[in-house]
């Protein structure tokens, strides 16, 4: 496959669409950035993208919670244009609110035998803002290919992932569709606040669907692309790019075969 296209979509209230689009150019993608309307008004174009991308913000204002009204635009909308792009096997990202809406729409975790999932307000009951460490599981996603840890910044007020049957997270588990954990400095993900900084069930930070196309996390990947980025950057030396570039390049390479 030639360069694969990346559409960012942005509603009222995203604020990291930017960021985003550019994480996407540093791993080799061709970029667009568009308002939610244009979409709306011409949703056929959707087909002439290989991967969509929902950013990080607060769509709507998160008036009803977080992600819920975008959430639903997407489903009543976009519905057949978004299951056309899915069938020709198009990759999805959600970042952080991203993550909430893809699993506030039923995108994530997609299994119909799981009941209902959601992300809710953070244990500590207050907006959560700190680099935390993380584990990937790779194998399912094209989004993850190692299992090296890595470290991002959270910022979310409502981050915990919740299943209203708590039987369900074996199953998501054996699915290998727990893709990044929270971590403790020993790397074992943990459950412990402020390592896991919401108290998500299982430590989960990320999932993605049983296709593996689908991949949602709450973190974010495009505040850690460059060395600079880090708040340990002196000590890390400027040698390595940021872990978070690590997503972007690697959905850019499966795309490209």
């Amino acid at each position: 496959m030639s360069t694969p296209r990346v559409l960012v979509l942005r509603a009222p209230g995203t604020n990291c669409d930017e960021e985003a689009a550019f994480a996407w150019r540093l791993a080799g993608a061709k970029v667009e950035s568009w308002h939610l309307g244009r979409l709306v008004e011409s949703p056929e174009l959707l087909d002439s993208f290989q991967i969509l991308t929902l950013p990080g913000g607060f769509s709507y204002g998160d008036d009803l919670g977080s992600g819920v009204i975008l959430a639903k635009r997407l489903g009543s909308v976009l519905g057949d244009p978004l299951r056309r792009f899915l069938d020709r096997d198009g990759l999805v990202l959600g970042i952080c609110n991203g993550f909430q809406v893809l699993v506030k729409a039923g995108l994530l975790p997609g299994n119909t035998n799981l009941g209902h999932a959601t992300l809710t307000f953070n244990d500590s009951g207050h907006f959560e803002s700190r680099w935390v460490k993380l584990l990937p599981t790779p194998g399912l996603t094209p989004f993850l290919t190692d299992d090296e840890p890595v470290e991002m910044p959270v910022a979310h007020g409502e981050g915990k992932f919740v299943l209203a049957d708590t039987a369900g997270l074996e199953k998501l588990q054996a699915s290998g569709q727990v893709v990044l954990c929270y971590a403790d400095d020993s790397n074992s993900p943990t459950s412990k606040y402020p390592d896991n900084p919401n108290g998500s069930i299982g430590a989960i930070a990320g999932l993605c669907d049983p296709t593996g196309r689908i991949f949602g996390l709450m973190p974010h990947p495009e505040r850690n692309i460059d060395p600079l980025h880090h708040p340990r950057w002196t000590r890390n030396g400027l040698g390595v790019e940021g872990d978070g570039l690590r997503i972007f390049r690697n959905a850019v390479q499966a795309l490209k075969g």
